[in-house]
């Protein structure tokens, strides 16, 4: 029997990466359909994402994973989750997290595959500069269609880098 659950957040919970092996679990289940995972403000870290990661190929559309203390080490595991056939995610909010250019190209990987449809983009305060724009603005150019919303503030990506992305997300 499957129980439907739409939305599950467990902001600011002090949730831990031991928390993300049980969740991760649970997500994995047969008895969980969720659509919705905001586990912002807690100390995942990027092993707590690593965990969380095989529970991620399902049916979830949004996960929020603001201020969790990741890095780029994350971002190569939801850009494998992005570019799984199995993966629905359509928003991705990875604001206030320290995850610079070099985890931006890591999860731009990820976007450009077919089977991702992203929608919503949040990298609030993720210290993008001109070279992590670049490469967003190229893997949003091969896959562009579904994005409606993208999210860089609190740093400042250059005026070339504003440029490079909007010339991409504007249709005209």
């Amino acid at each position: 029997m499957r129980h439907l659950l739409c939305l599950f957040r467990l902001v600011g919970c002090n949730l831990t990466t031991a928390s993300c092996k049980k969740l991760s679990s649970a997500l994995q289940s047969v008895i969980c359909s969720l659509k919705e995972l905001d586990l912002s403000y807690n100390a995942l870290l990027d092993l707590g994402v690593e965990l969380l990661s095989a529970g991620l190929r399902s049916e979830l559309k949004t996960l929020r994973l603001d201020g969790c203390n990741l890095t780029r080490v994350s971002c190569e595991k939801l850009s494998s989750v992005l570019r799984s056939v199995n993966s629905s995610l359509t928003e991705l909010d990875l604001s206030s997290n320290d995850l610079q250019d070099s985890g931006v190209e890591l999860l731009s990987a990820g976007l450009t595959s077919s089977h991702c449809k992203p929608e919503t983009l949040r990298l609030s305060g993720c210290m993008v500069t001109l070279k992590g724009c670049s490469s967003l603005a190229f893997a949003l150019k091969l896959n562009t269609s579904h994005l409606r919303e993208l999210d860089l503030t609190y740093k400042h990506p250059e005026e070339l880098g504003v440029k490079l992305l909007v010339s991409v997300c504007i249709k005209t």
